[in-house]
């Protein structure tokens, strides 16, 4: 690995902290107007995490101390590797042909495993409880995104994300495959903000039930990591979600014959605003819309629902490629 490529590996996920926490502002801002609220400065985000990190950083005395401060480094770590595997538009990953969507999905449940592991080493009831919801969750959304996975290794004959990348799936199958990746998108889509504890899948945080739940007795420097951990990871849910269902590059839709230095910053401008479009469409607009449920809604939603949303997609593909 030469210099440029170290440095390109580096720069991305320092771009990604800045972007997620962009995105984080736009979302709270864009939820706010939608409740005909003015809501914070799209600046807001960055204010919080400057504040926590000067805050006075307090361990519960009845917390397991080294697996309660290094749970928040743990979860910060994974969000941004993730970004690593995640091609930028037209801008290959860093770790392209290191990694494929197995590891993208481990990365994934890291956060949440990380944060259910942190509430439990805390010693506080609120945050065991907070844990144990979070760990039922998980095993109910886990199993919708896992086919959507599978789905796209039955049309590609891989798990490589560069590959899925390189070619956009609608092009590349039939009319009953189709229909299959369009019922997965669907699931994806539901999967979205339980994958990133957004209403109304909250449930393990419900701040007026069991006081902000997993993170209650974590401050300062410790939350600050799992806050930009948060950021970063919604803004990777969404960059695969583009790179998965919608690759097409603006050249190829508008025909543009762009070269050099403008193809790379038109494109790249192209992909940040197709992930804003999912965010707001999968997170905002749907946390703004509705009211937190209670686990089992959540859990017997996932199963009786969307899983069977996501195996029929799949068996439409298994039975279109």
């Amino acid at each position: 690995m030469n210099y440029g490529d170290l440095a390109y590996g580096v720069a991305i996920p320092l771009i990604g902290v800045f972007l997620g926490l962009v995105y984080k502002g736009i979302d709270r801002r864009v939820s706010a107007r939608m409740t005909s609220r003015i809501g914070p400065p799209i600046r807001q985000p960055f204010w919080d995490v400057g504040k926590l990190l000067v805050k006075e950083t307090v361990q519960p005395e009845n917390a397991v101390g080294w697996i309660y401060n290094a749970m928040p480094l743990f979860a910060f770590a994974s969000s941004l590797t993730l970004l690593l595997y995640i091609p930028f538009g037209v801008l290959k990953a860093p770790l392209n042909g290191y990694g494929d969507l197995i590891i993208i999905l481990y990365l994934l449940t890291l956060q949440g495993l990380s944060m259910a592991i942190g509430g439990f080493a805390s010693g506080s009831p609120f945050s065991s409880v907070g844990a144990q919801r979070e760990m039922v969750l998980m095993m109910s959304y886990e199993m919708p995104l896992a086919t959507v996975i599978v789905g796209f290794a039955l049309i590609y004959k891989s798990f490589s994300l560069g590959v899925i990348a390189s070619a956009p799936v609608w092009w590349s199958v039939g009319p009953i495959a189709a229909l299959g990746v369009a019922l997965l998108f669907v699931a994806l889509l539901v999967v979205t903000p339980a994958e990133l504890a957004k209403l109304p899948f909250d449930i393990a945080e419900a701040e007026t039930e069991i006081a902000e739940g997993m993170l209650a007795e974590y401050s300062g420097r410790n939350l600050a990591l799992f806050y930009l951990s948060d950021a970063v990871r919604g803004f990777a849910m969404a960059a695969l979600e583009v790179v998965l269902f919608f690759p097409f590059t603006l050249s190829s839709i508008a025909g543009l014959n762009l070269t050099g230095w403008p193809y790379y910053t038109v494109e790249t401008l192209w992909f940040l605003f197709k992930v804003l479009v999912i965010y707001l469409v999968a997170v905002t607009l749907v946390r703004t819309s509705f009211g937190r449920f209670r686990i089992e809604q959540a859990s017997r939603m996932f199963w009786a629902y969307v899983n069977i949303v996501a195996l029929i997609g799949l068996l439409l593909v298994w039975m279109g490629v």
